[in-house]
């Protein structure tokens, strides 16, 4: 992410600060956040008052991403779940924040009025790993993510090499789950579906591991 300046209304500009620095600034109504997501050329998210660009992602990123979302929109076809791809915001309201986030994917069995710009009951989330996200996505949106009554299961898949990691509620809150390799296969009983990992990476090329100092 980088610093940059964007004007969500006649009189409120916004400061977009790097690494999710908290700018010292008055907060954003969510109102104005909401109606300049409308007009802006670049998403951004919104965490309790502050706003923070989002940086575009990798070719890598995207196919991933775009995989996970053709496997389950194909499954889901005909039920009552439907799959949103990145353009769509979940919305998490927690005792004293607000949170607007644009996950790579979301599953949502009871959406939002068509009218609305968010969602408020996804069941499944999905974020893609990359370098720059990574704190955010394992801890920030996690620990935000989890605390969804409607969640079942966050899911995190690396980009870089076949593996992800699941968040599943359970009876004793959630447990993680851990999936390694292109033979493997994430069953989502949640939503009746199943995701295998070879088709997730489809078309993915992995980068080469760097030679270790003994090869060298």
């Amino acid at each position: 992410m980088f610093i940059s300046n964007c004007l969500f209304s006649a009189w409120t500009i916004c400061y977009i600060m790097d690494m999710r620095t908290p700018p010292q600034k008055q907060p954003i109504p969510v109102a104005d956040y909401l109606s300049g997501e409308l007009i802006s050329r670049q998403k951004h998210e919104f965490v309790d008052g502050t706003v923070y660009a989002m940086s575009g992602a990798s070719a890598r990123h995207n196919r991933v991403a775009t995989n996970f979302t053709i496997s389950l929109g194909s499954q889901l076809r005909g039920k009552p779940c439907e799959v949103f791809n990145s353009d769509m915001k979940i919305r998490v309201r927690q005792s004293r924040s607000v949170q607007y986030y644009y996950p790579d994917l979301s599953v949502v069995c009871q959406p939002n009025p068509d009218t609305d710009l968010f969602q408020v009951q996804p069941v499944i989330v999905v974020e893609v790993l990359c370098d720059s996200t990574r704190r955010v996505d394992e801890v920030e949106k996690r620990d935000t993510y989890l605390t969804i009554n409607s969640l079942t299961c966050y899911l995190l898949l690396e980009q870089d090499t076949p593996c992800g990691v699941l968040y599943r509620r359970g009876e004793n809150g959630f447990e993680r789950e851990d999936y390694v390799g292109l033979d493997t296969a994430i069953s989502l009983p949640e939503i009746q579906c199943e995701l295998l990992l070879a088709e997730a990476y489809a078309n993915v090329t992995f980068p080469v591991p760097a030679p270790s100092d003994e090869e060298t």
